[in-house]
């Protein structure tokens, strides 16, 4: 089967519910065992039964990302119940506060940037010397096309996923002579519980600019986070995929 991952144990964080439970679920499908990592250790271990339960390998697992401590403590569970880690979905995140600028604090903006970005940043540095020393290693980082277009009154988010992307690019490009391939999937808007922080005026204006008129599924960035997660992804890397109905061709 072309995008297999039996054998391999994958890390997705945020993956208690909406788009990280959905890679979770099909990353399991596809024979890999999944650790649900969430601060929500409640919803995560709900989540797991759920794959569990299907008939797929998941586990959960505690970590909050803005805490390199507790980044470290999830690691090391994951690789003492499975050995290794082949794959890393970067996937919690925060919409954070909408509003311009002149209307955000210093709060406000560091919230974000500290789950975001940082988390990202941390997450990528606990996982990356297991993978060099097994010269394997899958990281997929979700982005947004914010990240590429900026979206007016989110600038801590459109910054945010901005240096998601170059994170990407320069990760990818330090690990390009070994087996590891890190990328980015920036979606447009996907129907989701985070869309519950954003305005309705928000969400038109975002759905508005996206040639197909409709918000994403779930599932449509699960597929393309799948391929990036497998053996067959062996010569794409630092590459930023959109998942955005043609909203951005760049």
């Amino acid at each position: 089967m072309f995008f297999d991952l039996t054998g391999q144990t994958a890390i997705v964080t945020g993956a208690a519910q909406g788009i990280g439970e959905g890679i979770a679920t099909r990353l399991a499908q596809a024979g890999a065992h999944v650790a649900v990592a969430d601060r929500n250790t409640e919803e995560a271990e709900a989540s797991a039964q759920r794959i569990s339960a299907a008939g797929s390998k998941a586990f959960a697992v505690a970590v909050d990302v803005t805490d390199s401590s507790s980044i470290e403590t999830m690691v090391n569970t994951v690789l003492a119940k499975t050995g290794q880690i082949d794959i890393l979905v970067n996937n919690a995140g925060i919409g954070g506060k909408a509003a311009p600028i002149w209307e955000q604090s210093d709060q406000d903006w560091q919230g974000v940037i500290d789950v975001n970005l940082t988390g990202v940043f941390q997450c990528c540095r606990a996982v990356i010397g297991s993978m060099r020393e097994r010269d394997y290693g899958r990281i997929i980082n979700i982005a947004s096309v914010a990240g590429k277009d900026g979206n007016p009154n989110m600038t801590a988010y459109s910054a945010s996923k901005a240096g998601v992307i170059a994170l990407t690019k320069s990760l990818g490009k330090e690990v390009a002579e070994g087996n590891i391939c890190v990328n980015a999937v920036t979606p447009a808007v996907i129907r989701t519980p985070i869309l519950e922080q954003l305005t309705p005026e928000q969400v038109d204006y975002m759905i508005a600019r996206i040639p197909r008129r409709r918000t994403g599924k779930i599932e449509e960035v699960a597929a393309v986070v799948h391929f990036l997660a497998s053996p067959d992804c062996s010569f794409v890397t630092g590459q930023a995929y959109d998942v955005s109905g043609g909203r951005s061709t760049y």
